[in-house]
């Protein structure tokens, strides 16, 4: 007589035992329809499973975030079928969910075409059609290594043999066709209603490259047809955007395989780059930190008492010189406590807050590199708080402040916050641990924030709050982040004195912003699509002679607008000024001003907006103004 009891509290009993699927027929046919799992417990099942003694039970439908993903898993799983179908022969790997859909690891000597990927999505649409009943099985560790060697399926025995010897083994079968995996899925392929195979690409075995080349299928999955348009849509505008495309177009930067990694920014994207520094330098000096410079290498012994050198070694750069070993530094932590330790601070000097503008190095694999979105040389926006256990939520709670005012001079207002927790493997004790949780949990409830926990997301250090910004196309972006740590300080001997003359250690705060320069304006570009606010725009306004006799005339308003520190050329090349005004539009400059025979007898200037708007003939004092003005309000304005 099993008592199942439903998220509202409401309860259900039954004189037998029943499956999920019977719980959702017995409340309603409309929900048994749309039940893709269920969780009993606190742990997912499918549909399938037999409940027999009192649980709680909710129901998983397309509707939830844990339906999405068991959609994309069984996609998943109806792509391999489908593969292995049209090419005998071929051996699945793994096939996990991943961020908006999945992919599958397949070994074969047969190189997938773009073709090959439109053959197989129709064989997939078919076997989804014809609604093929999903079952899971539970069979013995030696059944399934049998099974799989009777096939040729040499990965899923590796697999299989490299379970833990407790973890019960199961199958899950679509018509003949099965594989190994835990599930759960969903009851039958007829719930898989929308997908798209959209790329393929090589793949090391377990992602080791002393191991064979796989090859990698991608794909994605949404509950309906609506939400997969909406996301090719989406797709189909971030390729638009694509930042390396914009930045090779509007002369940026580009990289090279003799630096991979790493970025050559050319002046217009340099000029980019200082302003956000320059802009950085000042909010910070504003917010009462204090900047400093921290060497590049550092001795590895720092970085061993620190932990970075256990935790983070094999992404380190590492050189030998003087038979001393030295880390390029992969981050700015140790390298600020070594600042904070010179000379003995008080109770009175917190809180301290130190900045650094930190060019760091990480030997990210060379398959994950991605333009300057993932580099190996970056630069942060990096600060350490020094400050009392009693001084955390309030410094939080300014920084939360300092954040949001940042983010809307760029133009981005929808930011998502998320806290996340203690993670299995960390260090201090749980007492510190709870209290730093506390800390942030009240700031972010003290400025009336919406935000999700993610349990054992946090630092090994400490516990932190994570901060992501929507851009225009809806993708989101984790920016920014502050980090509570009570042990790093300790490890690295600082102390203060308190106000009752005992020594103490403080509290530090890791706290970033934009993150690293490179990947944020990369987020820029794509945000703008090039079209950046006048305030970051590289030129800011093109001065453009229709004919020679007007040079003169162009250079002195260049030369004046310069002088009062706008971003400024003149273009006096001998060409037609239709030409001229569409190349300096095709970069994307805020603001053309072109001058004839009449701006220069009126000692005007007849302004056009980037996106075609004819502003009128003004004097320079006038279009001096309007260029302060539009410059002044950053990204909190609609572009020109």
């Amino acid at each position: 007589m099993p008592v199942i009891t439903l998220p509202d509290g409401n309860q259900r009993t039954f004189d037998k035992p029943v499956s999920v699927h019977d719980v959702a027929l017995d409340i309603g046919p409309g929900l048994a329809k749309a039940a893709l799992a269920g969780v009993v417990d606190g742990r997912q099942v499918d549909t399938s499973h037999i409940i027999g003694q009192d649980v709680s039970l909710a129901i998983i439908t397309e509707r939830d975030d844990a339906g999405l993903e068991i959609i994309r898993h069984s996609t998943a799983h109806l792509l391999a079928m489908a593969t292995q179908e049209l090419f005998p022969g071929v051996q699945v790997t793994i096939g996990p969910v991943i961020e908006d859909g999945f992919y599958y690891d397949f070994a074969t000597d047969h190189a997938f075409t773009p073709e090959d990927l439109e053959k197989i999505e129709r064989r997939m649409e078919e076997l989804a059609a014809e609604d093929i009943p999903v079952q899971r099985i539970v069979t013995s560790r030696e059944k399934a290594i049998d099974l799989f060697r009777k096939i040729d399926e040499h990965y899923k025995v590796q697999i299989i043999e490299d379970l833990p010897a407790d973890e019960e083994i199961t199958l899950y079968k679509q018509g003949d066709w099965g594989d190994l995996c835990r599930g759960p899925h969903v009851p039958s392929t007829g719930k898989l209603k929308a997908f798209k195979l959209t790329k393929v690409a090589g793949a090391y075995w377990r992602g080791d490259s002393s191991n064979e080349m796989l090859q990698r299928i991608y794909g994605t999955a949404w509950a309906n047809k609506k939400q997969l348009k909406a996301y090719l849509h989406r797709i189909e505008e971030a390729e638009k955007r694509d930042h390396r495309k914009i930045g090779k177009k509007l002369g940026l930067f580009h990289t090279q395989e003799e630096a991979p990694g790493m970025v050559f920014w050319h002046p217009a994207g340099w000029s980019i780059y200082q302003t956000i520094e320059q802009y950085m330098r000042q909010a910070q000096r504003q917010h009462g930190y204090q900047e400093i410079r921290t060497p590049q290498l550092v001795d590895l012994s720092l970085w061993e008492k620190s932990g970075h050198a256990d935790k983070f070694g094999d992404d380190m750069f590492m050189l030998q010189a003087e038979e001393r070993e030295f880390a390029v530094k992969p981050m700015n932590c140790p390298c600020h406590v070594q600042v904070f330790n010179q000379g003995l601070k008080s109770y009175r000097d917190l809180p301290l807050r130190l900045a650094e503008f930190g060019s760091c190095h990480r030997n990210e694999p060379s398959g994950s590199l991605h333009g300057i979105m993932r580099v190996r040389g970056f630069v942060q926006d990096d600060a350490h708080i020094f400050c009392t256990e009693a001084q955390i939520q309030s410094e939080v709670s300014a920084f939360i402040d300092f954040l949001h005012a940042v983010y809307a001079d760029f133009g981005f207002t929808d930011v998502i916050y998320r806290l996340s927790t203690r993670p299995e493997q960390r260090v201090g004790t749980d007492e510190d641990w709870d209290r730093a949780e506390k800390a942030l949990a009240d700031a972010l409830d003290a400025q009336q924030l919406p935000w999700d926990e993610l349990p054992g997301e946090g630092a090994f250090y400490g516990p932190k709050i994570e901060f992501s910004l929507k851009d225009c196309i809806g993708r989101v972006w984790q920016l920014g982040t502050i980090q509570v740590d009570f042990s790093m300080p300790g490890r690295l001997d600082a102390q203060y004195v308190a106000e009752d003359g005992s020594r103490q250690v403080p509290v530090m705060l890791h706290r970033a912003i934009l993150g690293s320069f490179e990947r944020f304006i990369g987020i820029l570009i794509e945000h703008y699509e090039g079209v950046f606010p006048t305030w970051l725009a590289p030129t800011q306004a093109a001065v453009l002679n229709i004919t020679d006799k007007q040079s003169e005339y162009a250079k002195n308003v260049e030369d004046s607008l310069k002088n009062k520190g706008f971003r400024v050329i003149s273009d006096l090349r001998n060409e037609k000024i239709g030409f001229k005004i569409s190349e300096h539009t095709i970069q994307k400059v805020p603001y053309l001003l072109v001058v004839g025979d009449k701006e220069v007898e009126s000692q005007t200037v007849a302004v056009r907006a980037r996106r075609g708007e004819d502003l009128g003939s003004m004097d320079l004092s006038a279009f001096s103004a309007l260029l302060e003005d539009d410059v002044a309000r950053r990204g909190r304005i609609a572009l020109n």
